[in-house]
């Protein structure tokens, strides 16, 4: 497992955008796969995207943002962003990074992987 660093949630007009950075501490990313999943108060954690932390960086989104938020990654900083645009209310959510050796696409896929600590992620309408 690595332990993970988010940062970069906060309040936001809708259509606004934000970026969310997740980061490791004392280990290298390389060969997992890294993504995003939120969770708004009374509902299940949802996936967002994931990206494979190699040199082809394959993305997979969820169809709930895809168009609006991009996932990528830079390698030699270790860190993996989430680029989310034209926010809604709905988006209002924490937001975790999350981290596994292999590719995920729900909370149940994460069993054995690493979480983030969250950040919350505030879109007023």
């Amino acid at each position: 497992q690595v332990q993970l660093v988010e940062s970069g949630g906060g309040l936001v007009q809708a259509g606004g955008s934000l970026r969310l950075s997740c980061t490791t501490s004392g280990r290298t990313f390389k060969n997992y796969v890294v993504g995003w999943f939120r969770q708004a108060p009374g509902k299940e954690r949802e996936f967002l995207a994931h990206i494979t932390f190699t040199w082809s960086g394959v993305t997979t989104y969820a169809d709930s943002v895809k168009g609006r938020f991009t996932v990528s990654r830079d390698y030699p900083k270790n860190t993996v962003y989430l680029q989310m645009n034209g926010l809604k209310s709905e988006d209002t959510a924490v937001y975790y990074c999350a981290a596994k050796g292999n590719r995920f696409y729900s909370e149940a896929d994460m069993a054995g992987g690493s979480w983030g600590q969250g950040t919350q992620v505030n879109v007023s309408s």
